[in-house]
């Protein structure tokens, strides 16, 4: 009976594991939406939350590698895996009270979505499994090499996601120092074509940064979740969205990305392939509707962004 308590209670502690391994791995690709949380947050900035996220990204791989060996448990692992779910449970209570429950909480990335309110049901529940594991398994004994195998852990934890995923020290390079694209952007195909919103006549008078994005692509979600957090931090800087899809999936986009606010029209068909290409999302710097640059997610960067809007 002993036996198999051991055995039901490690196997517990090693689904436990799984679930933070899982949840670190979905965080590495795409990583990006897991980056912004950290600059939404205002815990760091763009070039700080690579860093932050990878970090973030080992303790939850140390915490499942750790309760699959069922190594050295109540002295520390118990405590990190509580202290982890704790703060993420803070995290979603939080994101809870300011947008609702909408969108997807990036517990497993963009692998599984889930709502705030479903994880942190979730959290709660691995917090009370953490406890029943707590008062009733202690776990294996690995003698005196317990030492070495948890300082050899915590360095492969550390080491993993920033070999997995490197972080990209310049790839934010200034691209206003790239030659330009200088050329014309057919915006009568806009203005005549575009439904659900009248694109503002504006558009063809000064500096805008103008987004061809399709509801359903992925990139162009995490594309904008990015826009969304320099829009925040800056409500000054001009976007636009041209959105491509059917009209009931805007509920799902908006609710993901939180990009209601920012200014946006419908384009179907040949017209949207016309402006915005195929390869998406295409993210113009349109100067007097010409197009001086084209950017990628990855690039768009707030600093550089923000000189070009002050370059006369």
């Amino acid at each position: 009976m002993l036996l198999f308590k051991k055995i039901a209670f490690s196997l517990v502690c090693a689904l436990l594991g799984g679930v933070f391994i899982f949840s670190a791995y979905t965080k590495l690709y795409p990583i990006e939406p897991f980056e912004y949380t950290f600059v939404d947050l205002g815990i760091g900035n763009w070039q700080l939350a690579p860093f932050i996220a990878r970090l973030l990204i080992a303790f939850e791989f140390l915490i499942g590698v750790l309760l699959i060996l069922n190594i050295a448990l109540k002295r520390f692992t118990y405590k990190l895996g509580i202290i982890a779910l704790l703060v993420f449970c803070v995290y979603l209570i939080l994101q809870l009270i300011i947008s609702g429950n909408k969108g997807n909480c990036g517990c497993f990335g963009t692998t599984i979505y889930m709502s705030p309110l479903k994880a942190l049901l979730k959290n709660i529940l691995m917090l009370a499994l953490f406890v029943v594991l707590y008062i009733f398994h202690t776990g294996f004994r690995y003698g005196r090499f317990s030492k070495y195998i948890v300082i050899a852990i915590v360095l492969i934890s550390i080491a993993l996601p920033f070999i997995l995923n490197p972080v990209q020290l310049y790839y934010s390079e200034a691209y206003l120092n790239k030659p330009e694209s200088n050329y014309k952007l057919e915006l009568d195909t806009l203005y005549n074509n575009a439904y659900l919103n009248t694109p503002p006549k504006e558009l063809n008078k000064g500096k805008y940064i103008i987004s061809f994005m399709s509801l359903t692509c992925p990139h162009c979600r995490i594309a904008a979740k990015k826009i969304h957090i320099m829009k925040e931090k800056n409500p000054s800087i001009p976007f636009y969205f041209v959105l491509n899809g059917e009209n009931d999936k805007l509920k799902t986009f908006f609710d993901d990305t939180h990009t209601e606010n920012i200014g946006h029209c419908m384009l179907k068909g040949s017209h949207f392939i016309y402006l915005g290409g195929v390869s998406l999302p295409t993210i113009l710097l349109v100067n007097n509707s010409v197009v001086e640059h084209q950017v990628d997610y990855i690039t768009l960067d707030q600093l550089e962004i923000e000189k070009w809007l002050t370059k006369k």
